[in-house]
């Protein structure tokens, strides 16, 4: 079933059970109270006539006689009311019978204790009055005099007379039903269109989302809970445009990252190959054979080291490496970086600085903190020229900070962004100078220092350089912190 039908018979349905609760109270309303007003007069001619049948003089005697009482009679007939009259023994003397009437014991019984009874239908209680042609409902009253029963009259009127306000409360009930059914169907109708358009919208969108379209918003009006919906809704679609453009980056650079890996291994194996067919053929003269050798190994070391990156990164990337933590001083790790890459320093027309204090403890593991800082100072010569790079350290509240600063071509905030992905490169177009081909090397830098518990965090301008600041925490004060 559609939800707009399921909607529209739910509305049916509450509408139905309210009207048919307050049907069925007012209808009992109504036949309690014509039920109790008609016992009331009932009782009130009963007890009016019941004056007239005791005396003082008569002790105890009745005095209505029957002409009397058929005139009575007549007159309570317009009225469509009967009534019967009984002597102390609960025979019937008026009207006459020729069949001697009387009351039951029990009903005699309960008449001499000086109480009523009432009779709803006296077709049903023939104990009482015995049936007549039309079923009539009233009080039978018993007369007392000094606390004897001196006689009993029943009055009762028709019930069909009785239950004429019932009968109308039901045309009423029917007719407010009909009424109120046509009109919920309207409105059920209106409010169920109104809600399972929203619905369609949402699942129309959805579809349009499911096939890739990551622009579509859907527009809302009201704050109910289809409009919460709609509004999580919309925010899940930028979310999901967001992540889908960040899947397309990684996706393009992980295909510039093969592009540029099948360059940079594809130049070493051809100078490898080619060295390889000079000496296999006697193309090289034997005095340059030792300078190809050292060549081809050159080119042999490049390879190694493009692979040993990848492996490294997925073993980091994956907490399968162990860190062997110690206290040591940095600075004379910081003097051998600056040693090691003197010559691509050189190359770079660049100069670079050491300032920190002799003795600086730190707490890390030495070899890949060595790894760490190779990465970043190398990262700073890759996009300095003719320019400075400063490294420095100190201490800071139970930390180490080391500041690797140069004034470079720095980044855009769109650079910056992406910066420690993988395979990202901020100028791909430079030339390498012998590490950080892949693009790794910041990833790398980023999962180690996770790894010690540390944090990075980064600060850059075009044109102005670029500042990376490594926070190594002491032992004990390890944190997981990550700014970019």
């Amino acid at each position: 079933m559609k939800l707009l039908y399921q909607h529209m018979l739910s509305f049916l349905l509450i509408i139905l059970t309210i009207v048919s609760i307050i049907g069925y109270s007012e209808i009992n309303y109504v036949s309690n109270q014509s039920y109790v007003q008609n016992y009331q007069r009932m009782e009130d001619y009963a007890s009016s006539l019941g004056s007239l049948a005791v005396t003082d003089k008569t002790d105890g005697t009745l005095i209505l006689n029957s002409g009397f009482l058929d005139q009575l009679q007549f007159v309570l007939h317009n009225d469509d009311l009967n009534l019967r009259v009984f002597n102390a023994r609960g025979e019937q003397i008026y009207p006459e019978k020729k069949k001697n009437l009387h009351l039951a014991e029990d009903v005699c019984a309960i008449l001499n204790q000086g109480q009523e009874i009432y009779i709803k239908n006296n077709n049903d209680s023939h104990t009482y009055v015995g049936n007549t042609k039309n079923a009539y409902t009233g009080i039978l009253k018993p007369w007392m005099n000094k606390g004897k029963m001196i006689g009993a009259i029943w009055i009762g009127s028709k019930i069909k007379s009785v239950e004429q306000p019932i009968v109308m409360a039901k045309h009423n009930l029917i007719n407010a039903l009909v009424i109120a059914l046509c009109v919920g169907l309207l409105l059920s109708l209106v409010f169920s269109y109104y809600s399972t358009s929203k619905i369609k919208r949402l699942s129309t969108a959805t579809k349009k989302v499911a096939s890739g379209n990551f622009d579509v918003q859907i527009n809302y009006y009201g704050n109910d809970e289809i409009d919460q919906l709609a509004a999580n809704f919309n925010q899940m679609v930028r979310t999901l445009r967001k992540s889908n453009e960040e899947i397309k980056s990684q996706e393009k650079r992980r295909d510039q990252f093969m592009a540029d890996a099948a360059h940079e291994m594809r130049t070493p194996l051809t100078t490898i190959n080619g060295i390889l067919e000079g000496l296999q053929y006697n193309a090289i003269p034997e005095q340059s054979r030792s300078k190809s050798i050292a060549l081809m190994r050159r080119e042999t070391e490049r390879l190694i080291r493009l692979v040993n990156e990848n492996l490294d990164f997925e073993k980091i990337r994956n907490n399968q490496i162990s860190l062997a933590k110690v206290n040591f001083n940095v600075q004379p790790l910081l003097q051998e970086v600056a040693d090691e890459l003197k010559q691509n320093v050189k190359k770079e027309k660049d100069e670079i600085k050491i300032i920190g204090p002799t003795d600086l403890p730190i707490f890390a593991d030495q070899d890949r903190f060595r790894q760490i800082m190779m990465n970043l100072v190398q990262n700073a010569i890759q996009f300095t020229h003719q320019g400075k790079i400063l490294i420095k350290g100190y201490r800071i509240q139970h930390a180490t900070q080391i500041i690797v600063k140069d004034n470079g071509i720095g980044m855009n905030d769109e650079q910056m962004k992406y910066i420690f992905e993988r395979f990202f490169k901020a100028d791909p177009s430079r030339a390498r100078l012998g590490i950080g081909e892949s693009g790794l090397g910041l990833s790398i830098v980023l999962s180690l220092i996770k790894q010690h518990g540390g944090k990075i965090s980064v600060k850059s301008k075009p044109h102005e350089g670029t500042c990376f600041t490594v926070t190594i925490f002491d032992k004990g004060y390890e944190q997981y912190i990550t700014i970019k």
